[in-house]
């Protein structure tokens, strides 16, 4: 069973930024196809980013241009550079695999003010 920890999130104004991290227990993280998901109050959780185990990346269209997904293999390890933040993106930001999924994390709550 892997296990997901979630950090970075916070709060911040409109128009800024904010660089969430999430680390991973196990010895075959290079293996996976991993996510970024988010839930708002009131919606369900959706794809925010994805990225291969080879490292091809593919973005929701609302963040397109904004937010970045990385990986470090080395450090079992998966980012999201969130840059322009909007009152929309207020969330909770969960990191998973792209199939079979793990337990869901506590993951981290953004919250972008106007």
């Amino acid at each position: 069973q892997v296990q997901f920890v979630e950090s970075g999130g916070g709060l911040v104004q409109a128009g800024g930024s904010l660089r969430l991290s999430c680390a991973a227990s196990g010895s075959t993280f290079r293996l996976f196809a991993l996510g970024w998901y988010r839930q708002a109050p009131g919606k369900q959780r959706e794809l925010v980013a994805g990225i291969s185990s080879g490292g091809r990346t593919n973005y929701a269209d609302s963040v397109k241009g904004r937010f970045t997904i990385s990986r470090d293999n080395a450090k079992n390890t998966v980012y999201l550079q969130m840059n322009s933040l909007k009152p929309e993106d207020t969330a909770v930001y969960y990191c998973n695999k792209r199939s079979s999924y793990e337990e869901w994390g506590q993951g981290t709550q953004v919250i972008v003010s106007s």
